[in-house]
């Protein structure tokens, strides 16, 4: 199968570096030209819209959502001949609108990606209209399975999903970056702080998700935690600053920042 990406900026690089360690058959292009390079340091070829859409068999449709009518609408007679199997990461999109604006009934998966697929350890909800086969769908999921997990979803819930795991990896940057400065502020080297705390998500996520059916048991060390910290420490304001943060993340950032994101996306 020969893949395509019509636009191939920071997320449709990531996939295309994923999928790129099952399949050197990759096509790409963008606007600007910038890709270039990616499709050079792949050793895949940069092409043209109108190439992709003649010769791909699967395109990933890696553009903003307001391109998106005008991408599809001078390739609309070649998609409608061939009737390949349209990509869409365009957020807010819905499958239905993928057709409208491809000029008809068309395969169409819509998926949503976040930044750690960069690495290999993405989070991708996707959903299926009814012109796509099983089979196809079990392909896609084997050639992608370099870019990290994929959960299929119904697709009124992919905007909801998207909050969390789309735009969860941007308030835990922010997050990492809080620890830091608190143990920075406690005195502790920049490069170790950093260190510390890029070593904390990763293996606190495997922990909770370990001990997720028995909450209490997990997170009843915490309250205990805190005023043993705050007694040994010389900067009892800053010490109690990085450890209460993680204390706070399960109670206010996963039930406020995160369903906040629900209703703006969803209203």
């Amino acid at each position: 199968m020969r893949y395509g990406f019509i636009g191939c900026g920071n997320m449709g690089g990531a996939l295309a570096k994923a999928l790129r360690k099952t399949t050197s058959d990759i096509l790409i292009t963008d606007r600007s030209g910038k890709t270039k390079a990616l499709a050079a340091e792949l050793d895949i070829q940069y092409a043209s819209a109108e190439e992709i859409a003649e010769t791909c068999d699967r395109i990933f449709l890696a553009v903003k959502p307001h391109m998106m009518a005008d991408l599809l609408r001078p390739l609309q007679r070649v998609l409608q001949a061939r009737k390949p199997l349209l990509i869409t990461m365009a957020a807010g999109l819905t499958m239905a609108q993928i057709e409208q604006m491809a000029g008809g009934a068309l395969p169409v998966v819509r998926i949503m990606p976040n930044t750690p697929v960069a690495v290999g350890e993405g989070m991708t909800q996707y959903c299926c209209n009814a012109q796509v086969y099983r089979q196809t769908v079990q392909e896609f999921l084997q050639d992608m399975r370099y870019s990290g997990h994929l959960d299929e979803l119904e697709e009124r819930l992919i905007d909801a999903a998207s909050a969390l795991s789309g735009c969860g990896p941007a308030y835990m940057y922010l997050f990492i970056e809080a620890l830091a400065d608190g143990a920075v502020a406690c005195g502790i080297l920049r490069l170790r702080a950093s260190a510390h705390s890029w070593h904390i998500l990763p293996f606190s996520g495997k922990f909770h998700r370990i001990f997720r059916k028995n909450k209490k048991e997990a997170f009843t060390s915490l309250p205990n935690f805190l005023p043993l910290t705050y007694s040994a420490s010389e900067n009892l304001g800053m010490t109690v600053k990085v450890s209460f943060l993680s204390y706070l993340i399960h109670y206010f950032f996963m039930d406020s920042i995160t369903h906040s994101c629900f209703f703006v996306l969803l209203s």
